[in-house]
């Protein structure tokens, strides 16, 4: 295989948003549709620099920089922008050439998803591409207290996996999220050389 995983390996964990599958496109628009029906203000270099965070944690930082603190919640935010991604979440695709790892180890060794999204987008987003006939190990923002970059999230799928987090390789395309497989002692590529970002 072109890419495959390093040596010594024994557990797989996959970031699913722009890791996994190609959301991120829908996922920009749900937040620019929303932050315009709130008033606040957005831009894509912003949103990008966030890649792997929750989305509490997103519309909180939205919000303090819109100079909207007291004047919009940050479960207004994160509603809005969930219905908003509902609208176009039929449009998600896998994103090849990180998928086929994750085809080639299915039922090989053990195989996680962590990532910062809500438990009922990552559920659905699961579903509509296949995904759940290969993961039955997913961590979610709402299994976790600490996101990335902090390594909680990593280190909950290696627990669950019965996995040391030195022998797992995590796949990543955000800094956050590869700053929390590092921190979380774990070996990390980072994909996003390894396919063409549209957003």
């Amino acid at each position: 295989m072109k890419n495959d995983i390093k040596s010594g390996v024994k557990g797989l964990i996959f970031d699913l948003d722009g890791t996994l599958i190609n959301s991120m496109p829908y996922h920009f628009i749900a937040w620019k549709n929303a932050c315009q029906q709130l008033g606040l203000n957005l831009d894509i270099d912003f949103l990008k620099s966030q890649t792997g965070n929750s989305n509490r944690r997103i519309a909180a930082d939205i919000i303090n920089y819109s100079g909207m603190v007291n004047k919009v919640t940050v479960d207004q935010v994160t509603e809005t922008k969930l219905q908003e991604f509902y609208k176009h979440e039929h449009l998600i695709s896998l994103i090849e050439p990180v998928f086929a790892i994750a085809r080639e180890y299915h039922g090989k060794m053990p195989m996680a998803i962590g990532t910062g999204g809500p438990k009922k987008s990552v559920e659905r987003s699961i579903e509509l591409t296949g995904l759940n006939k290969y993961f039955d190990i997913v961590v979610t923002a709402d299994d976790v207290q600490n996101h990335k970059p902090h390594p909680e999230t990593f280190l909950t799928c290696a627990v669950i996996m019965g996995i040391k987090p030195e022998f797992i390789e995590v796949f990543e395309d955000g800094d956050l999220g590869i700053e929390a497989a590092l921190r979380a002692g774990m070996k990390v590529t980072d994909v996003r050389s390894w396919y063409k970002s549209d957003w």
